[in-house]
């Protein structure tokens, strides 16, 4: 096919790569007859696509004048750009031409007639192989992942979302993916931003909770076991208070579940949740513990993160479980031993993941409103809960499902999209006891008859009790798992890579290039050992903007990296001392 001289190379180099892109365009059809008849030169003598309008997509849209600000921002070669519609490449070459080759360049195109059109107009090799320009599949989870690997260009850099305007002539799926895009990026932007800023705190706390957590028990044996079992998650937004007494004129055979932090709404409305789970990390969680009456308490288990504080652990008057979470050391060293979750941002993501995990029939929503209604913020005996609250400028606005406007925060939006991202993939209905809040995507919001009605109130005879059972056998599984100390090993080569590098340094101009591949060496050292790789989160991040953000190294970035390193062998120490103990101290701890 003449008119797309490149098509057979670039198809043959994705296919070559076992590209994702690949497989997604073969099990597509990318309607042939559109590249023969669509593809023409117009009247201004450039390549343009006839739409089905019969107009040519650039007859009103030159592009000469739409790109001229894609290449706008600093720091270009530590940045990226997200690109949502192709065309025929004109924006997207623009980009790829005009910044450096470190410059990543990625690109979402929902239609497979266009993507194909535009792989005939470009040699994409070059681009492919310098890992400059990367096409992304149109899948939500498979993006985020993608966006997830861009920490980098987040922290030393820009990360540019630019969508196609002639494209979004062609329908509106342009403007969706754009809109979806940008909820991932914004969610990444928070995710990273703790990560960066909270790393230490969380990673610091699984330390401090190690040995316990091995003690306290392992939920592994849990999975599946919750089947025929109505879970119920609930939340602490205002509209408990109406709903929970409706619960309790007829206690259903449902499996309450909540975030530790709605305990005392719950002591306040009278309604004891079977478990509750805590992921929060930082220290305002001990703060709860002046409102949580302990003979409450007692025979409520907590499902603990183990990078929660430690004092709040010790402080919970009922059982205890560790649920290790993605992050942290069950990123790499407990996986083999245990559950690992991904607890997400927020701890109705957690129980949604969890009670799924667990094999539960079906899922209800209770309190999870995600706004102010009638001013109230939460339900009474919330810590956070206000009953005077007025717009002010950190505040939003949405609608809940009567039209009607209500007041919420772009941290209730983040929350409400991560979960609505999550329930997404559940394999079965989720519901939503709907109380006037934002509504949540992918549930049915129901009422309390509607929900005693389907049965959405009831488990199946003696699924509850035998769940709980089996969450209580949990405790008794305690283990160990031992680690050899490495941090003398540690602190030797990077002695020794310390003195290299302070040679190197006494002559920048000659050695600029043994500087970086030294500096590639440590980095590498450092990231080699899962056990400590992520309590040097921050650290190799650091190191990171010498070994990729930097153009040319100066007399101030030997003091930075003496700085790293002295960081890398406190945190390794400490990890030495706290998790890899002698057999004796660690049945002593046990």
């Amino acid at each position: 096919m003449t008119a797309y001289p490149f098509l057979q190379a670039n198809i043959e180099y994705l296919q070559s790569v076992n590209h994702p892109v690949y497989h997604w365009l073969s099990a597509r059809d990318f309607q042939e007859d559109k590249l023969v008849s669509n593809l023409f030169i117009n009247e201004m003598g450039l390549h343009d696509w006839r739409m089905d309008n019969g107009k040519g997509m650039f007859e009103s849209l030159p592009p000469g004048g739409l790109y001229g600000n894609w290449l706008e921002g600093d720091k270009p070669d530590c940045s990226a750009t997200l690109i949502v519609g192709c065309n025929l490449g004109y924006g997207v070459n623009h980009v790829l031409t005009g910044t450096p080759d470190s410059h990543k360049v990625m690109l979402v195109e929902p239609r497979p007639e266009m993507l194909i059109a535009f792989l005939g107009q470009t040699d994409l090799r070059p681009f492919f192989k310098a890992k400059k320009f990367h096409i992304l599949i149109p899948d939500e989870d498979y993006i985020y992942q993608v966006i997830r690997n861009l920490d980098l260009q987040f922290i030393y850099g820009q990360i540019h979302l630019k969508s196609d305007i002639p494209s979004q002539q062609l329908g509106p799926e342009y403007a969706r993916w754009s809109t979806i895009l940008r909820g991932k990026l914004e969610n990444f932007s928070l995710e990273l931003s703790t990560l960066r800023f909270r790393q230490n705190v969380m990673v610091g706390n699984e330390i401090g909770n190690f040995r316990k957590a091995l003690a306290d028990g392992s939920l592994k044996s849990l999975e599946g076991k919750a089947a025929g079992v109505g879970g119920v998650i609930l939340g602490a937004g205002p509209s408990l208070e109406k709903h929970v007494p409706e619960l309790l004129k007829n206690r259903s055979h449902v499996l309450y579940t909540c975030g530790l932090q709605t305990v005392p709404v719950l002591q306040e409305l009278g309604l004891k949740p079977h478990f509750c789970v805590a992921i929060d990390y930082d220290k305002s969680l001990l703060n709860l513990f002046t409102r949580l009456d302990p003979d409450f308490v007692q025979d409520i288990p907590l499902i603990y993160s183990t990078k929660i504080d430690p004092e709040a652990v010790k402080r919970y008057a009922g059982p205890t479980l560790p649920l290790w979470t993605v992050g942290g050391m069950g990123t790499f060293v407990m996986k083999e031993h245990d559950l690992v979750l991904d607890a997400g941002g927020n701890v109705s993501v957690t129980l949604s993941r969890l009670l799924r995990w667990c094999g539960v029939g079906h899922l209800l929503m209770v309190g999870q409103d995600y706004a102010w209604i009638n001013n109230q913020s939460h339900s009474k005996g919330h810590h956070h809960h206000s009953t005077k609250m007025h717009k002010r400028s950190f505040h939003q606005t949405t609608k809940n499902m009567d039209g009607e406007e209500i007041l919420t925060t772009i941290q209730y939006m983040t929350a409400k999209r991560e979960l609505e991202d999550d329930l997404r993939q559940s394999p079965f209905p989720i519901f939503n006891l709907y109380g006037g809040g934002a509504p949540i995507e992918h549930t049915e919001a129901v009422d309390m008859a509607t929900a005693r009605k389907q049965g959405i109130l009831a488990s199946a005879p003696g699924s509850v009790d035998r769940f709980m059972t089996d969450l209580a056998a949990c405790r008794k599984q305690g283990r160990s798992v031992r680690f050899e100390p490495r941090s003398p090993m540690w602190s030797s080569s990077l002695r020794n890579a310390e003195k290299r590098l302070g040679k190197l340094f006494r002559n920048l101009a000659a050695n600029q290039d043994d500087i970086h591949k030294t500096l590639l060496n440590i980095e590498l050292f450092i990231k080699q050992d899962p056990l400590y790789l992520p309590y040097l989160f921050n650290e190799t991040v650091d190191l990171a903007g010498l070994t990729r953000a930097k153009k040319r190294y100066e007399p101030k970035d030997f003091p930075e990296f003496k700085r790293i390193a002295k960081c890398v062998l406190k945190k390794v120490r400490e990890i030495d001392r706290k998790v890899c103990l002698p057999e004796k101290a660690d049945h002593a701890a046990a």
